[in-house]
């Protein structure tokens, strides 16, 4: 495809007019329009006024001539080459395309389509009849204009639009995106001046550039030379020429039929599941490792993809040493031999393999000529067999051969094992003569049409080897006889009982049977030399095997260690992704494939290695076959394969083949195999790298999380199974780490954690920005391995991004049910509109039916005004470390420890949190805090838990320090239980309460009863809460009531005289227990207390602030805990008990006047 990418704020050399359009002979196209700043006018589509609106779509006129027109005086070209004036620079990019039918037009060499040529709005080319195409200043109408009767720049849909990057057949070109055909054209442009975010980076330009200056030199393949011809020689091995005739003799012309098509299914079921895979998407080079990555994911791709470039690599040394084994021989024969056997076979086969290192150096061209020989050779060698079975000659028949005769056919048609052997042995010997289909999809990354070819290529060689296989078996079993001695004088005697089918020919080879004779079936692997016309051609046909098959593994193992080293999936191997010469060549992978088949070619042992490299294919064939089954259960929209010739239960089928397979050939070699599969499957899960290629396995989770969903929504809740599903209002996840850790703690794999952040902002909402700040949010939640969503909000304020994140946040029975906070240490310095948002959204919670935790620390919990944040980018998103600056970030935070938006966001800044300034020390309270922040990440250690469970909240109070004692962190640390009573009660209420807990099964270590609860608190106490309100009282009783009544409806927050004393006891008390906190759980790790409730519209929220603020100052780290009174504790083993005393309990409640725990006392006593 052809385009024209307007790029107003790029400058150059080839800086254009303003008002060009793009003509092509029958597809005109042209988009025009306007891209310069606005600055003080209302936009319009048309002007006439040089301060043009910045967006403007000019109706463009059909011309009856190539004349050129005048330029709108909108964007002044620049004359001297320079950038474009900035007023041109606008944040929309207009891309036209041209028809397909117009691809056979070339461009003129003066017109670009590299991105950085300053294009101008509106550039056309036009043919002016003579062939010629020239740039052309002239206004024509638009294809738009002409299709939808207006002008837009609106794209059609075309091809280019969903390439990658660097794609091979075209260019990457990007669609106008949502916000330039909907935003507002007055709206200020985003800073890098784009619209979207898929703008290729630089490295991505280039790297682009590069491969389309280089595809013209590039060597493809189609489907006939890079696969078919591959894939026969690959599986046409020097089984055929030396153990197909064994194989008959041992198992009879139709077992052997059986071993065959047993064989060919296994290969023709992964062979259509390769095609569905091929055919499902581009395929680049990597083979059977791209295609099993691309589909399950990069754990089983990584995994699978190493061991398959090593099997080929060492699939090399087997091919070689069955070459140099034939050449040995050879040598034998005549007396030639260097050395001896064994030495002349390692000498013989590292000769070879460095030449067929040389034709593969030489380049994919090279040895796909050399390919093209061997073949021929190789197709010379079978038609001279069936030739030569068709000329018998009295001179054979001594050693077996007599030509086609129906009596051989019948004696040879049956099983007869010797020498140990089964069905299952002898198909073990068979089978990896029928591996090699992979032959052609290894190098998929030098083929034309990658979609095409694999799947007519290697179905057809598996038909026509599978048909050669037959037809060799057929052909030997009904020519030759089982056993001959080669002598001519064993002729029939009339004196010996003969009944075999040589005896019928003149010939008695009953001494056969007590074994030593050298030729027929089973004892002459050279029979098919003796049988074929010219025998000297049967042995060309085994080098030309043996050498195309070892050469087609020298060349598939590099390719595929190449592409899994490009994707990063084992950090260390890097360093072979790199690729050379003008087919990127892996050079390096050449030479370590090299060193691996020298290796094993050293050890001159077949029956060492071959068990090992069957299982490996055989592994590779098995996880093909199971993506297909894999990608088809999912049902993702994305699986739509164009070869339909597959079923996901034949796939499925087909890998459990392939894995009884690999059993029946080598049990333990198939041990070793899955145990490497699984080692490496772990590795690759443990690394988890950073690639997402939209496998089969992402979307069969998302299918299986929907279902299960979906079938919890069918579910009533039970107490049994209560969670405590927690919405974080944290901001930023690295602003209050403290927070998101201790959450983490009692939630991780056991209840949903959300990470709020509501961002109140004061310009217009950016989304573009929320959602990058996403990404890189997310990505820090799982960096830091907390289990964790992250859900982002733009709102006016605290509280009502609050009401937004607790009504819709959620999905299901996967819905938050406790709001987790920070305490607003420093809620007096602020604003108390702050306040008042803050205090209602913890009304808004109980409205709402959310149990409310608070977290205090006293050194706070906000760092996001002295830490830096750039944990939160990727490493490409990091900006370049100067020596001299930290990461530090100076930006005042208000409202630190409550607002989820640590600081106003300005227009300039994609997140508020992402600053640099210059070094400066930490000041000791700074330092405090860091500390602070990072201490439920560490373990605790022995001590204590304290939980002052005053007032009965359904449990959460007691449930939350029961969930932290069970991680390792907190293993260390007991739990203590505080609760209120009377002094004379204490051991009964004591024994009352742990009769409680020994039901609800939770370990305690003590039960505390705070008889002296009611006491009157301190003198200087009280005179220190009385200072405290004393700012935020109303003072009616100084002023006239309707200025009180007006100050009181302006600043709700205000404590009236009739408030302070209508709850004044219930002041005293949140004194007194912050005494009592001190004197008892001073030392404690964390303090777990029942939060006081405030009724709302009652108590004002600066009351109810400085109550807070009162009970928990100096005390260790604090959680106020209030649930939402419904039980989260049982002790029945069936929800009908708990319904069954539900209206006794209350009952009990509603009669008791004496404390909450005789209360919880009584209960008991009753449902006991």
């Amino acid at each position: 495809m052809l385009g024209c990418l307007q790029s107003p704020e790029r400058g150059g050399d080839k800086a254009r007019d303003d008002n060009k359009s793009c003509f092509f002979p029958g597809n005109r196209l042209s988009l025009g329009a306007s891209l310069t700043e606005m600055s003080g006018q209302k936009p319009s589509l048309r002007s006439d006024d040089s301060a043009q609106s910045r967006f403007q779509v000019d109706v463009v006129m059909e011309a009856s001539s190539a004349a050129p027109g005048p330029a709108p005086p909108s964007a002044p070209a620049s004359t001297d080459g320079s950038r474009p004036p900035e007023e041109s620079k606008g944040r929309f990019r207009v891309v036209g395309f041209i028809d397909p039918g117009a691809m056979d037009i070339g461009l003129p060499p003066d017109v670009s389509h590299e991105p950085d040529t300053a294009k101008s709005d509106s550039v056309s080319l036009h043919s002016t009849g003579t062939g010629h195409t020239h740039i052309s200043d002239s206004h024509s109408n638009t294809y738009y204009m002409r299709t939808f009767g207006h002008n837009t720049i609106d794209a059609v849909p075309n091809i280019d639009f969903y390439r990658q990057t660097a794609a091979p057949f075209g260019e990457k070109l990007t669609r106008p995106s949502l916000s330039e055909l909907h935003d507002e054209l007055d709206k200020e442009p985003f800073e890098d001046g784009l619209a979207n975010g898929e703008e290729p980076s630089a490295a991505e330009e280039a790297a682009a550039l590069a491969a389309k200056e280089a595809k013209g030199g590039t060597v493809k393949f189609g489907w006939v030379k890079g696969v078919l011809i591959r894939c026969m020689l690959n599986i046409w091995g020097v089984m055929l020429f030396i153990r197909m005739s064994w194989i008959v003799g041992q198992a009879g012309i139709g077992l052997t039929i059986a071993i065959i098509l047993m064989a060919t299914v296994v290969t023709t079921i992964t062979g259509l599941s390769t095609s569905a895979i091929a055919t499902n998407g581009f395929v680049r080079g990597g083979g059977a490792y791209y295609l099993i990555s691309r589909s399950l994911g990069p754990e089983f791709g990584g995994s699978i993809g190493l061991i398959f470039a090593f099997a080929n690599a060492v699939a090399v040394a087997m091919y070689v040493v069955g070459f140099a084994e034939t050449v040995v021989e050879l040598l034998n024969d005549v007396d030639a031999l260097m050395t001896d056997e064994l030495n002349d076979i390692r000498i013989v086969g590292t000769l070879t393999i460095i030449l067929l290192l040389g034709i593969s150096v030489a380049g994919m061209e090279w040895e796909a000529k050399a390919q093209i020989v061997l073949l021929v050779i190789l197709l010379a060698a079978i038609v001279n067999f069936f030739f030569g079975s068709f000329m018998p000659s009295e001179s054979k028949e001594p050693k077996g051969f007599f030509g086609y005769h129906t009596a051989i056919l019948l004696e040879n048609f049956g099983p007869e094992f010797r020498d140990g052997e089964t069905f299952f042995s002898v198909f073990a010997i068979f089978f990896p003569a029928a591996t090699g289909i992979l032959a052609g999809a290894n190098i998929s990354g030098d083929l034309t049409d990658p979609q095409s070819a694999i799947p007519k290529g290697t179905l057809l060689a598996i038909l026509i080897t599978g048909l050669t296989y037959v037809a060799v078996a057929i052909s030997a079993g009904s020519c030759i006889v089982r056993d001959a001695t080669g002598d001519q004088n064993d002729t029939v005697s009339p004196t010996v009982n003969c009944t075999d089918a040589a005896c019928t020919l003149g010939y008695d080879f009953s001494i056969c049977k007590e074994g030593g004779c050298p030729f027929g079936l089973m004892n002459d692997f050279q029979v098919m030399s003796l049988v074929s016309a010219f025998g000297p051609l049967i042995t060309a046909g085994i080098f030309s095997a043996t050498l195309s098959s070892a050469l087609a593994s020298l060349v598939s193992a590099p390719k595929v260690f190449q592409a899994l080293c490009k994707d990063n999936i084992y950090p260390g191997l890097g360093m072979f992704a790199k690729g050379y010469g003008r087919n990127n060549e892996p050079l390096r992978g050449y030479v370590l494939t090299f060193c691996i088949g020298l290796a094993f070619i050293l050890i001159a042992d077949l029956n060492i290695i071959a068990p090992i490299i069957s299982n490996f294919f055989l592994a590779s064939y098995a996880l093909i076959n199971f993506s297909v089954f894999h990608a088809s259960l999912a049902s993702s929209p994305g699986w739509r394969p164009s070869f339909k010739y597959y079923n996901m239960w034949v796939s499925l089928a087909g890998a459990i083949l392939c894995c009884v397979v690999m059993f029946v050939i080598n049990w333990w070699a198939a041990l070793v195999t899955l145990l490497i599969v699984l080692a490496l499957y772990i590795y690759v899960s443990y690394k988890k790298p950073d690639v997402n290629w939209g496998s089969s396995t992402q979307a069969l989770i998302y299918n299986q999380a929907l279902t299960h969903c979906l079938n919890l929504t069918g579910v009533e809740d039970h107490v049994k199974n209560f969670r405590p599903q927690c919405l974080v209002l944290a901001g930023y996840p690295n602003a209050r780490p403290a927070l998101l850790q201790l959450v983490n703690s009692f939630t991780k794999n056991v209840s949903l954690m959300v990470c709020s952040h509501v961002r109140t902002v004061s310009r217009r909402s950016n989304f573009r920005e929320l959602y990058q700040d996403y990404a890189r949010c997310q990505r820090y939640l799982n960096k830091k391995r907390i289990k964790a969503f992250y859900a982002p909000v733009f709102s006016d304020n605290l509280r009502h991004g609050a009401q937004l994140l607790l009504q819709a946040v959620g999905l299901g029975r996967l819905k938050p049910n406790t709001l987790v906070m920070g305490f607003k240490n420093n809620w007096s310095d602020g604003n108390m509109r702050d306040v008042e948002n803050y205090i209602n959204t913890i009304h808004d919670a109980f409205d709402l039916l959310f149990g409310v935790v608070i977290l205090r620390l006293q050194e706070g919990l906000d760092i996001s005004h002295i830490q830096g944040q750039d944990e939160l980018l990727s490493s490409h998103e990091k900006p370049p470390v100067i020596t001299k600056d930290v990461l530090i970030s100076v930006v005042p935070a208000k409202d630190s420890d409550s607002d989820s938006c640590p600081s106003k966001t300005t227009s300039n800044q994609s997140s508020p949190l992402i600053t640099r300034e210059t070094k400066s020390p930490l000041s000791l309270t700074d330092q405090r805090l860091l500390e602070s922040s990072q201490q439920f990440k560490k373990k605790q250690g022995k001590g204590t838990i304290d939980v002052w469970w005053l007032f009965d909240d359904g449990g959460l109070t007691l449930l939350i320090p029961y969930l932290l004692t069970n991680r390792s962190k907190w293993g260390d640390c007991r739990i203590r239980v505080f609760i209120g009573g009377k002094i004379n009660r204490i051991d009964h209420d004591r024994r009352a309460m742990a009769t409680l807990l020994s039901r609800f099964r939770i370990d305690f270590s003590d039960i505390n009863v705070l008889g002296d609860i009611n006491t009157k608190p301190k003198k200087h106490n009280k005179l220190t809460f009385k200072e405290l309100i004393e700012p935020y009282r109303l003072k009616e009783d100084d002023m006239e009531q309707e200025a009180a009544e007006r100050l009181k409806a302006q600043e709700p927050w205000r404590i009236t005289d009739n408030e302070l004393e209508l709850y004044k006891a219930k002041t005293n008390r949140q004194i007194r227990l912050n005494e009592l906190l001190k004197e008892h759980s001073s030392t404690a790790k964390l303090i777990v207390m029942s939060m006081p409730l405030a009724r709302k519209g009652t108590v004002s929220s600066a009351l109810y602030m400085c109550w807070l603020e009162t009970l928990s100052k100096g005390l260790p780290p604090l959680l106020l805990v209030r649930g939402n009174h419904q039980s989260v504790l049982t002790f029945y083993s069936s929800r009908t008990q708990t319904h069954t005393h539900t209206h006794t309990h209350r009952v009990i409640y509603l009669l008791c006047s004496r404390t909450n725990i005789q209360c919880v006392l009584l209960s008991i006593f009753i449902t006991v």
